[in-house]
């Protein structure tokens, strides 16, 4: 008796099964790609049980001929590619031909289906031992009807690793909102047990657009987000970014979209958080929906079964244009360009990350916070050895200060008379973004008037932005500053990483190292960043050269030089309890007007909130 024998097609299609078939949603996932594939305008679904006693879906794409039907439910048939090269520029959304072979062999699955002007609709069921399919006559509008019954039905052990009907349904349901992101054209319903989920109708323009992005990702997005629409160099990245102070506490809003494929890309993750990385909190999730578009040939999807991952041909040029064209997008956000339905921070019903109090006392005020001398140090700040020398602090020793609410008040009517004075009758409307000073509250918050309503600012955590952005421009405008080692460092590595260094002599240079390659394994450090000086160089460089490798690009220097920039612009920053008079709180808020990222602090912490007038009568029950 041989040991090697052929399989017969059940068995065979229930092993691939084991590829495409996890759960009710996967089988969504495949039946709605062909949907849209099948040039679909409106797609019905029906779920029952979470997906494991029915999933429905219903099309008006272009149906399928008689003659195709029995290919349709058979093994590595498909319409979508015909040769080799076809694989090489896919543009559709899936081609794996076992996909439908494989749910019917743990399913009861039917097929009905209908051209345009044909004279009658068929249906396919396939049934035997050889999965023949079984055609019978219909009617059928255009479209196509897929039915999946009792999933998993014939594999017990596989049905018992479902979960409950709440759980399978959710991640069923998240396949479908997906889906209805990547096409926006095309209208979407989703029933479970009779009751109606989703209804989404085409949407042809930016705010129909936007309409079903506030039902898919809920109304707080859609109120911190920022549209945007960058190409250049054959790629064009378009869709909408979160401010900042939406951060999430889990990466569960990030929807990422190559030519329409919704995707996971680890070198699409790192440039976000790359872009990002300056303005967020520690431990939180930016959120996002992005679409990139760029040629098919251009990326490579037959990576993975899911084809969730994709792999680019050139992964440098798409990681730069992405984190450049989120880090300007993010960096131009000010107090005039912030959406104004949006408020900062969001007050979402998800709460921030606390911090013990201790902890957020040092984060509030810097090494000086709470100190005595915070009334009386000096808030000139000239490092000596950082290499941003000459940088100063605008805000001087303070003048005679308002020490009680009746000073606040008559230092409020003169500034409220100047700023009439200076915008005629409408002193109001012409107020800047962030308004003008009215008081400080403990020597911490600064309080404003603006046209929307008040305005709370955090003066350290706006000054420390101020400060560190100031201090970024003086390193940019005359480079980062080397010096050579008195002993230069031989550091072992692998070929690989030996390879690397050598081909990216010119990025280590840019970046300050001055780095040579010894021998096949070896490599040598000559020169670092003077601000570098006490850094790990053994793990910096590794670090490097480990990014160089996966994305193509690294700045991790840069990164390093930047936390000691915004250490620095911490300890020079005003600090709590230190009381300056209304021009200084004026002068502080015109210079976050015109700061890069003033919004959030250099820890991400938001700087500033601003209370409506609707809010404020809320509160005081006005209007009722």
């Amino acid at each position: 008796m041989t040991k090697i024998r052929l399989l017969d097609p059940r068995l065979a299609n229930q092993i691939a099964a084991g590829e495409v078939v996890e759960r009710p949603a996967s089988v969504v996932k495949e039946l709605l790609e062909n949907s849209l594939d099948a040039g679909a305008r409106r797609i019905e679904l029906e779920i029952e049980d979470g997906g494991v006693k029915l999933i429905r879906v219903r099309d008006d794409g272009e149906g399928i001929d008689r003659e195709d039907l029995p290919l349709a439910l058979s093994r590595h048939a498909t319409s979508k590619i015909n040769a080799l090269e076809d694989l090489e520029s896919v543009a559709s959304l899936g081609f794996r031909g076992e996909a439908l072979a494989s749910i019917s062999s743990v399913s009861r699955l039917s097929l009905s289906t209908a051209r345009e002007g044909s004279d009658s609709g068929w249906s396919a069921r396939s049934e035997g031992r050889d999965m023949e399919a079984v055609l019978a006559p219909i009617a059928h509008p255009r479209g196509t009807t897929v039915e999946v019954r009792d999933l998993f039905f014939n594999t017990p052990a596989r049905r018992k690793f479902l979960r409950t009907e709440k759980t399978e349904f959710n991640h069923l349901d998240d396949v479908v909102k997906r889906q209805a992101l990547s096409r926006y054209d095309v209208g979407f319903s989703l029933r479970h047990n009779g009751r109606a989920i989703h209804s989404l109708k085409p949407a042809d323009n930016q705010l129909e657009q936007e309409r079903r992005l506030a039902a898919v990702c809920g109304p707080a997005f859609m109120e911190q987000a920022l549209f945007i629409d960058r190409e250049a160099m054959g790629l064009r990245l378009w869709g909408w970014v979160a401010l900042p102070s939406f951060s999430r506490s889990q990466a569960d809003l990030q929807h990422f979209y190559v030519n329409g494929r919704y995707v996971r890309d680890r070198l699409v993750v790192h440039a976000v958080r790359q872009a990002y990385r300056d303005v967020l909190f520690h431990g939180r999730h930016p959120a996002f929906v992005l679409y990139l578009e760029l040629a098919p040939s251009s990326v490579d999807v037959n990576v993975h079964p899911t084809k969730h991952e994709v792999r680019f041909r050139d992964g440098r040029t798409v990681h730069d244009f992405i984190f450049r064209t989120l880090h300007k997008v993010l960096a131009d956000v000010r107090p005039d360009t912030v959406p104004q339905n949006a408020s900062m921070p969001q007050r979402s019903n998800e709460p921030m990350i606390a911090m013990p109090e201790a902890q957020s006392a040092m984060a509030l005020a810097g090494s000086g916070a709470g100190s005595s001398q915070g009334n009386s140090a000096p808030l000139d700040y000239a490092p000596s050895s950082n290499g941003v020398e000459g940088f100063q602090s605008q805000y001087r020793a303070p003048q005679p200060s308002f020490s009680n609410v009746a000073d606040q008040q008559a230092g409020y009517q003169r500034l409220q008379t100047a700023s009439d004075v200076a915008g005629g009758e409408g002193g109001e409307r012409d107020a800047p973004p962030l308004g003008y000073a009215l008081a400080q509250l403990k020597g911490v918050y600064i309080l404003a008037e603006n046209q929307q309503g008040l305005v709370l600012v955090d003066m350290h955590a706006a000054h420390e932005r101020i400060t560190y952005e100031r201090m970024k421009n003086a390193r940019d405008g005359e480079g980062i500053r080397s010096q050579p080692l008195l002993v230069p460092m031989n550091l072992a590595v692998s070929e690989r990483e030996a390879d690397c260094a050598e081909q990216h002599t010119e990025v280590f240079s840019e970046l300050g190292m001055g780095i040579e390659r010894a021998a096949a394994e070896s490599i040598i450090v000559r020169e670092l960043p003077t601000i570098l000086a006490e850094t790990s160089v053994d793990q910096l460089v590794r670090d490097v050269l480990s990014d160089l490798l996966e994305f193509g690009s690294s700045d991790r220097i840069r990164a390093h030089i930047n936390e000691i920039l915004s250490t620095m612009a911490c300890h020079g920053s005003v600090r709590a309890n230190r009381r300056l008079t209304l021009p200084e709180m004026n002068s502080l808020l015109r210079d976050m007007e015109a700061t890069e990222r003033s919004g959030q602090c250099n820890h991400g912490r938001p700087t500033w909130v601003q209370v409506g007038m609707a809010e404020l009568d809320k509160w005081f029950l006005r209007g009722r």
